[in-house]
């Protein structure tokens, strides 16, 4: 971000924050070493800088238990249920498997911020960085699928039924394949210098292409899915609305509407930690400067880090949440199915003894029955 030489020397670690150097036109980025480090990484710093840094280094040490716990159950449990049909259960773990990769990054980041020094080599900055831009992009991407599906199960759910969970499974797979592709300009151009007795990870690419890079990225993890699951979730409450006031009420048949506010409300929590990430830091892109100060800019950095690791520490109780809201549905639907299983069975047996056809109206009726069941039993998207 365009920042001059004077600023950089009032930035710590934190998550994309760059740094545009009026020399040479490199730019800084998370996670490096502050100015107020000397060579041998012995603090220089005020006490109210050692202060901060002690905050936001508990704040995030506690988020990285939290979340971890939080993830690592949230994929025992549902690699366990997985041996069920339930599609759910694949992108769930998908979630989880990004929160976890990201929050690993923390302890990285807590050990700078007290170090003061990059210990981690050039291996660990395109590591680092890469998994920021990778498990962003496998979160909200998965959060698309998902809704793209639980809309599908919806609208038709006779084609849902088809996909098996070697499909989803092939649909987790190439997430996570464009979440790389999408990745692979910061894996590739960011390299570790020795700069003013300091070691910073770079990109070696200029500030425009920098610029244009950050700009798609913005595009594809917070505008392209925003679209798309914006327009999904509007077609999906016409759909109950009409649903809720047509002459047949069949709400109960449809998927689970826990199920899809679940899911939204994923979405939007995705939203409110990372938008204001992405905010501050395209701020910077296309503005030269900002009438703050110094330390004002830094408290905004801290809590644009807080915000994008609380999503991860945050999800796990959603998807516990998602995960029971999802198996309560599927037991209901099971036992739909066994009542109506024995009702057709009833009714066939009566058929038999009486030897009599249905009449127009009685078979209109049944069809009727068992259309209204077919996607029930058969959403398992």
């Amino acid at each position: 971000m365009s920042l001059t030489d004077e600023l950089e020397s009032h930035f710590s670690a934190t998550p994309y924050m760059v740094t545009d150097t009026s020399e040479d036109n490199l730019f800084r980025i998370r996670p490096n070493v502050s100015a107020n480090a000397t060579g041998d990484g012995a603090w220089a710093g005020s006490t109210e800088d050692m202060v901060a840094i002690c905050t936001i280094g508990a704040i995030l040490s506690l988020m990285c238990v939290i979340g971890v716990t939080g993830n690592v159950y949230t994929l025992l449990v549902m690699c366990h249920y997985l041996r069920s049909s339930a599609s759910m259960y694949i992108y769930i773990i998908n979630l989880a498997l990004a929160d976890l990769l990201y929050l690993l990054t923390i302890p990285f980041i807590v050990g700078t911020y007290f170090i003061q020094k990059w210990y981690f080599g050039d291996v660990g900055c395109r590591i680092l960085f890469s998994l920021d831009f990778l498990t962003m992009h496998a979160s909200i991407f998965t959060l698309t699928v998902m809704s793209t599906e639980r809309y599908f199960a919806v609208l038709k759910p006779l084609d849902t039924v088809k996909r098996s969970k070697s499909y989803r499974k092939a649909i987790a797979v190439a997430i996570w394949l464009v979440s790389l592709l999408l990745t692979l300009p910061m894996l590739i151009m960011i390299q570790l210098v020795q700069r003013d007795n300091k070691s910073i990870c770079l990109p070696t690419w200029s500030k425009l292409s920098y610029k244009v890079y950050l700009t798609i990225l913005f595009g594809t993890s917070i505008v392209g899915p925003g679209v798309i699951i914006g327009y999904l979730y509007i077609r999906l409450a016409k759909i109950y609305w009409v649903s809720q006031t047509a002459s047949f009420k069949q709400t109960k048949r449809l998927p689970n509407q826990k199920v899809l506010y679940l899911i939204f409300t994923i979405v939007l929590v995705f939203w409110a930690c990372f938008l204001p990430f992405w905010i501050w830091q395209l701020l910077f892109q296309y503005y030269e400067s900002f009438p703050l100060s110094p330390k004002v800019m830094k408290n905004i950095n801290y809590l644009t880090t807080c915000l994008t690791y609380s999503n991860s520490c945050i999800n796990p109780f959603l998807y516990t949440l998602l995960t029971k809201n999802y198996r309560e549905y599927l037991k209901n639907r099971q036992r739909s199915l066994s009542s109506s299983s024995g009702y057709f069975q009833r009714r066939n047996r009566f058929q038999r003894i009486s030897g009599r056809s249905l009449s127009t109206s009685s078979q209109h009726c049944t069809e009727t029955y068992v259309l209204a069941h077919a996607p029930l039993g058969n959403s398992s998207a």
